[in-house]
């Protein structure tokens, strides 16, 4: 992209966030970001210019949007870049980031609520026929007590990052759960998915539509689980199963922007297990030669782009940041020391792997985060959990968030998707 732009990210607190902030700022871009903490992931890159403070997104959405609005309005930005689940609100509001003459990339409303939630998006992917685990929708918590097909993930309809997941064995267990989620309202009005469990490795997949035409994709393998099941290690693999599958999700529902899905490639093939109405962690893509980034970036101008090729297979990047908060949480200081020496020795999953959050050589203040959580993990491991749980908390949406969305679009006609 030969023109510099000024592009204002959703989000300046997530993994996505800092990846794409790196892409954007690595090929000229000025880049700033919106959080609510200001020592938020993404300002530890040199290529990020401004944090601006703004509302915790998921209690309250519309704050966060007046307050996203009133960043733009002085800001003379280019393009408002979503990179986290503000996605969801900017859809709802999308005449009146028109009228704010904001320029930005989200689907339709009705076509994000389709998948926003686990019990719709499961509904879109049976209606269309797609590969999805054996899974039933439960709306009460004796039916979910007596669930007999265990074990089973219960997933709430709004989670981020394992957040809002349970794998339950037993039916003991089936009973707890059902009673805490009861407790919790979950089923005043409300349902969980309960979801089979499937063997195989699982691939992260992303794509961009515009307007319901699948312009980019990438698939990588998650080949080692960091902190909050992220994947700390990837590789790059072909999945032409998977992508006829998303082209026909985005086709029905006239996808435009980010869209992204988990599977898990079974015996009888790749089965989607969550989808994600947002781009996910783009540099495994970048590396293997697919610019989801900038492909969003040119739709969102108004740009013609052309269906992208597929990437090079076999392309390997880590997150030193996940591994070293994934060994504090599963074995302690000697796997945080064990990940340390591997990742300075280009040993093990770092052979032949190159770094998606900290790449030092050109952003050495992308080091603070990953030394900062190394001396905390090795003073006390369970530190780790404080890395994870504020930044997922700054940008994710939470049921009440989304049902102000779902009050405030209660008088638009019900969605017919899929169609």
């Amino acid at each position: 992209m030969a023109t510099t732009m000024r592009v204002l990210l959703t989000d300046g607190s997530g993994l996505t966030s800092k990846q794409v902030a790196h892409r954007l700022g690595t090929v000229g871009h000025r880049v700033e970001v919106l959080a609510p903490n200001g020592l938020c992931l993404s300002r530890f890159s040199r290529y990020v210019r401004k944090v601006h403070p703004v509302p915790a997104y998921g209690p309250d959405p519309f704050a966060w949007l007046e307050a996203a609005l009133s960043v733009w309005a002085v800001g003379h930005f280019d393009v408002l870049f979503p990179t986290q689940e503000q996605v969801a609100v900017l859809s709802f509001g999308h005449d009146r980031l028109i009228d704010a003459g904001v320029t930005t990339i989200v689907p339709e409303f009705d076509a994000l609520a389709a998948v926003q939630d686990k019990v719709s998006a499961h509904r879109t992917l049976a209606g269309l026929d797609l590969p999805q685990p054996h899974a039933s929708v439960v709306t009460d918590a004796r039916e979910l007590a007596a669930h007999g097909d265990l074990p089973a993930f219960v997933k709430l309809p709004i989670g981020t990052a394992t957040s809002g997941v349970q794998l339950v064995r037993t039916r003991s267990e089936a009973a707890a759960v059902a009673s805490a989620l009861a407790a919790d309202g979950v089923f005043d009005g409300g349902a969980v998915l309960v979801q089979q469990p499937v063997s195989g490795p699982l691939v992260m997949v992303q794509s961009v539509f515009d307007h319901g035409e699948l312009v980019a994709f990438h698939a990588c393998e998650r080949l080692a689980e960091g902190t909050n099941g992220g994947a700390s290690h990837k590789q790059g693999l072909s999945l032409p199963a998977t992508r006829h599958h998303l082209e026909a999700l985005g086709a029905s529902l006239g996808w435009h922007g980010g869209l992204s899905v988990d599977v898990i490639v079974g015996a009888d093939g790749p089965l989607i297990i969550d989808v994600n109405p947002r781009l996910v962690e783009p540099a495994n893509a970048a590396a293997s030669g697919v610019d989801l980034v900038g492909t969003m970036m040119e739709i969102a101008r108004g740009g013609q782009v052309r269906v992208a090729p597929e990437g090079r297979s076999g392309v390997r990047t880590h997150q030193l940041l996940l591994a070293v908060l994934g060994a504090a949480e599963r074995g302690g200081r000697s796997d945080v020391l064990g990940e340390l020496v591997s990742s300075l020795r280009h040993t093990g999953g770092y052979r032949d792997s190159t770094e998606e959050l900290s790449p030092l050589w050109h952003d050495a203040l992308a080091a603070v985060p990953v030394a900062a959580a190394t001396l905390a993990t090795l003073a006390r491991p369970a530190a780790s959990a404080w890395f994870t749980s504020g930044s997922v908390s700054n940008y994710a949406l939470t049921p009440g968030g989304w049902r102000k969305i779902l009050d405030a679009a209660s008088l638009r006609p019900e969605p017919d998707w899929p169609r």
